[in-house]
């Protein structure tokens, strides 16, 4: 429903707010300081860590490009303290994707670059294929029970 609450983590630019303007209650945690000066569209934003970030519930998480900028124990970790707190979660993950640090923001680099289908299975199991968007980019999510 779109009183959901939502939480969108490392919200960059704004593009899930940008493609989901009708929920209201979508909150944006980024950990660059420039990017958020992108972020004004949503109900809350906070700047923090996703490593180090607290929160109660929120009824959807997104994960969107966050896992490969992250250690495989990292990301196991941020994705284990989430899957109790929240109804839902997307995850969006490219796979074999290089990236430095762009526009001088450290947090851009991949460090989980050599992720896969199968890799991402092997490290984070239990979640669903939602879309298959292309050999190089997948959406997960949380299953239901």
């Amino acid at each position: 429903p779109t009183d959901a609450t939502v939480l969108d983590v490392g919200a960059w630019d704004g593009k899930w707010k940008a493609l989901l303007p009708e929920y209201e209650n979508m909150d944006a945690v980024e950990a660059f300081e420039p990017n958020l000066k992108n972020l004004g569209a949503y109900r809350n934003v906070f700047h923090a860590d996703i490593r180090e970030f607290e929160y109660d519930h929120y009824d959807l998480i997104i994960f969107g490009d966050i896992v490969e900028h992250l250690t495989p124990e990292q990301a196991k970790a941020m994705l284990d303290y989430a899957k109790p707190r929240c109804k839902d979660m997307v995850i969006a993950v490219p796979f074999l994707y290089r990236q430095g640090a762009i526009y001088g923001n450290p947090y851009e680099v991949h460090i989980q670059d050599d992720l896969t289908a199968e890799l991402f299975d092997e490290r984070y199991p239990g979640y669903e294929v939602l879309v298959d968007a292309a050999n190089d980019y997948r959406y997960y999510h949380k299953p239901s029970k």
